[in-house]
């Protein structure tokens, strides 16, 4: 049997923000002035993204990034990181791409998918709180809303401490591109057993297919899905971006006190694991 061959990189190169999705969210960026004032020029947006993108991915302070690997000094990364969170770039990013993979390989919105992730956050912040699963020291979750493939549609960041299905209605109400109308499925694992978890997801226009939390000592039961006797096996798609996401040393470990910041890194990963998805499959 012949081995699925790719053009994809095997490898990351942590300098460099890979050169399709820079074509696609370049147009996002502001544009330098016309005319410039006194002092020195303004940072090239491209060498700026390329500082962002290796403190994403290395996970290293801003101070450790040194001018002479992309020309812009670590002050200057921090603050137009700042400016491009606060004037919504980074979600711009991830709209853009998820328009860019529906139009290549079409959302399959037959079957979506939610999960959570609980990282440490040593420094606190907002949005931070008590790990349940870390011997209660501070850490946050990511929470993720894919489509059938796994490509993610809608991401949410909350404290550790914060249960998953307070989130669901985030998730389904915040998806960057607008759903269609035929029938769609929701699948979760036992976290969402909840009746207002089951509450939302019929309001939104899904047919749920949530992992029962059976009782102790009750007898398994078959599911409810016609021609099926058990749970179908779709949620592994969003274990897999959620472990795509944690390949990022930023996203393992929360080391922005800013919630903002953080969701802002986790957006641009987002974006890149789209730009991926629809030029590589």
């Amino acid at each position: 049997m012949s081995k699925h061959i790719t053009t994809k990189p095997k490898h990351v190169d942590y300098f460099c923000v890979p050169r399709p999705l820079w074509r696609k969210v370049k147009k996002g960026l502001p544009k330098k002035p016309w005319k410039r004032g006194p002092g020195r020029p303004p940072a090239d947006n491209r060498a700026v993204l390329n500082g962002i993108w290796y403190v994403l991915w290395t996970g290293c302070q801003w101070k450790a990034v040194q001018r002479d690997w992309f020309g812009v000094c670590s002050s200057v990364l921090h603050a137009r990181f700042q400016v491009w969170q606060q004037n919504g770039v980074f979600a711009q990013f991830l709209q853009v791409m998820a328009r860019f993979y529906a139009k290549k390989r079409h959302i399959q919105w037959a079957w979506q998918a939610v999960d959570s992730k609980s990282v440490p956050a040593p420094l606190g912040g907002t949005a931070t709180g008590h790990s349940p699963t870390d011997r209660s020291k501070q850490g946050s979750k990511v929470h993720i809303l894919v489509d059938q493939r796994g490509a993610p549609l809608a991401v949410h960041i909350t404290g550790a401490n914060e249960h998953d299905k307070w989130s669901v209605d985030d998730l389904v109400f915040s998806i960057v591109v607008p759903r269609p109308g035929f029938a769609q499925h929701f699948c979760a694992d036992k976290g969402y057993d909840f009746s207002d978890v089951r509450e939302i997801i019929c309001h939104a226009g899904y047919q749920d297919h949530i992992k029962r939390r059976r009782p102790r000592g009750e007898q398994a039961t078959a599911c409810a899905i016609p021609g099926e006797t058990q749970y179908p096996a779709r949620r592994w798609v969003v274990e897999r971006t959620l472990s795509w996401l944690t390949k990022r040393r930023s996203l393992k470990v929360r080391w922005c006190k800013k919630a903002e910041n953080w969701l802002a890194f986790v957006q641009f990963a987002c974006a890149h694991i789209l730009s991926d998805m629809a030029i590589y499959g």
